[in-house]
């Protein structure tokens, strides 16, 4: 009996129980140090609502607003990676951790001078800017407080700051760097503005709803003018915009935990914990879509919809559903920080006596989401695998003809855009009139009014013309047959004293993100140079190696669009 005592024992020492009854696992508090030299001020929280994804870590604002901070290691360990792109993380840095965990530092600005030397030889190398590239285990090794490169802004940064992460090296699932005891000022509680109440079925589809202010009272408690909200359901869901904020700044966060009590019984718990990578896409199912797009406001569900397969609900009795009777039930939303700070909201709910169901909406098609799902119609067809769907989809479809000019197909309208999807389905769909020595060119496209097409990609399927989306809209067949265009933005035929030389490019279409919008290769006298690429605006820019000589050079510069139509910049300058 002793062994099987101590293993209980000892599994108690590593769980710490928190209000609510649930259990986190217990990281280390005292083993990583902030990343920077100064006092951390947070402008992004772990799990923050972000389009279509969950922010994976914590934004630490600059300490003067620019460039150039000391980033520092947050304990001993080797660089494990190094990724370098136009978008997403620009240059980033991995250093894994002898304790398990790795530590991801983005939008960098330099890395140290060895590593910089290394980083371009492998741009050289691989003749390529956007680079994935892991350095041999121990090549660049660093103790605890090491300056391990600055603070910048590339990538798709809009400010100077620092992503920071913490990761399971094994898993790669990352993790809430607050959890880690990382030295922070907050006494902040989190702010409640307001909920959303969906009125739902038997198959917890919403019937209809209403959103409702959240005032807070002299106590400090946040509540619903009335008090008591009559709901004409048999159920209810509840979603509630909330965020956190911290001393010294003014940045609304995203919030770390959510609870909802029913008469004081815990239902259902949300808490930004950790996420896999696979599952960010989930953000489309906790959050209210349709708000999210239309009024620009975050709602996180406190309900799960029944194809959201997010595993970070602790707690969900009944799948956070609250059935209804005439009887008042007290409601309680409780939202924290990490830090233990907490709001509460408190309201009463009570069943309608008279339920009126709204009356249906016409439509085509139903697509159970826990099913495949295929339609075909008039040179048209749509496979949308399992998983593709949050809930089943009364699906409305039509094809109307397109007067512009410009298309090889009617519009294909399925459903709209406020409605999400999780997954790549395919659309098939056979051109009217389109050249054959157009092919080729032929794509796919999202034709939102008002908006620049949106390339899904193409290829040729026997008569039709074959690409995935990951949204609903409008669809329709165009033709990319122009290569894209090149603008100095500096250059002249004389560039003594300058260090760089940069070009902005454009497209007529957007891309999906499973297609690169550019492809480009840069020359000086026929050699290949790095250009990089800014992908906020655009911009290609080399800055020039020190071993260039003086005098005459030539400058050629090659770009290609995702159909591989292609634009050159060729011209001679003086150095």
């Amino acid at each position: 009996m002793k062994k099987p005592l101590f293993l209980f024992l000892f599994a108690l020492s590593i769980i710490s129980f928190k209000e609510g009854g649930t259990a986190l696992k217990q990281y280390p508090t005292d083993y990583f140090r902030n990343p920077v030299a100064h006092k951390p001020l947070i402008s992004g929280t772990f799990g923050e609502l972000r389009s279509n994804h969950f922010h994976s870590g914590i934004d630490i604002k600059s300490k003067s607003g620019k460039i150039g901070d000391p980033l520092l290691a947050c304990a001993e360990g080797y660089v494990s990676r190094i990724a370098i792109k136009g978008g997403g993380y620009g240059r980033a840095l991995y250093i894994d951790h002898p304790n398990g965990y790795t530590t991801v530092y983005a939008h960098m600005h330099k890395f140290t001078p060895e590593i910089e030397a290394w980083v371009k030889e492998q741009h050289y190398l691989q003749e390529e800017f956007k680079i994935d590239v892991n350095p041999p285990v121990g090549m660049f090794s660093f103790q605890k407080g090491d300056v391990i490169g600055k603070m910048g802004n590339t990538g798709y940064s809009f400010g100077p700051h620092l992503h920071f992460e913490i990761r399971d090296t094994r898993t790669q699932e990352t993790i809430n760097p607050m959890l880690f005891g990382l030295k922070m000022t907050d006494n902040v509680a989190p702010k409640i503005h307001q909920i959303k109440v969906y009125y739902l079925n038997d198959k917890h589809e919403a019937q209809g709803s209403i959103v409702k202010n959240t005032p807070r009272s002299k106590s400090g408690r946040y509540y619903v003018g009335g008090d008591t909200l009559t709901v004409p359901a048999w159920r209810m869901g509840l979603a509630v915009k909330a965020y956190d904020h911290m001393n010294g700044t003014s940045n609304w966060n995203g919030v770390y935990g959510i609870e909802t009590y029913v008469d004081d019984v815990l239902v259902h718990q949300t808490e930004f914990e950790k996420f896999d990578f696979d599952d960010t896409r989930y953000i489309n199912a906790h959050t209210d879509y349709r708000e999210k797009l239309l009024n620009k406001a975050w709602f996180n569900r406190c309900y799960r919809m029944p194809g959201n397969d997010l595993p970070m609900y602790p707690v969900l009795q009944g799948d956070g559903v609250i059935p209804l009777s005439s009887k008042t039930q007290k409601i309680t939303l409780r939202v924290s920080d990490p830090f233990g700070n907490t709001s509460d909201l408190r309201f009463w709910v009570k069943r309608a006596k008279d339920i009126k169901a709204p009356d249906g909406e016409l439509f085509n098609y139903i697509l159970p989401y826990n099913e495949d799902n295929y339609i075909e119609r008039n040179g048209f067809s749509m496979y949308m695998p399992k998983g593709t769907l949050y809930e089943t989809l009364y699906l409305k479809y039509s094809a109307v003809p397109d007067e512009s000019g410009e298309t090889y197909s009617p519009v294909h309208s399925i459903q709209t855009k406020t409605t999400p999807v999780h997954d790549w389905y395919t659309l098939r769909m056979k051109p009217i009139g389109l050249p054959q020595d157009k092919w080729d060119k032929a794509i796919i496209v999202n034709c939102e009014n008002g908006k620049i097409p949106v390339n899904q990609g193409g290829r040729i399927e026997g008569d039709y013309i074959v690409a995935e989306a990951r949204k609903l809209g409008d669809f329709c067949i165009m033709v990319d047959d122009k290569p894209p265009s090149i603008k100095p933005v500096t250059f002249k035929s004389n560039m003594t004293g300058y260090n760089k030389i940069s070009f902005k490019v454009d497209d007529e279409f957007e891309t999906s993100w499973k297609n690169d919008r550019f492809y480009w290769d840069g020359y000086i006298d026929g050699k290949w140079v790095l250009f990089e690429r800014d992908s906020r605006n655009n911009v290609l820019t080399h800055r020039f190696e020190k071993d260039l000589p003086k005098g005459k050079h030539t400058i050629r510069l090659e770009v290609r669009d995702e159909r591989k139509n292609l634009a050159v910049f060729e011209r001679e300058f003086t150095r």
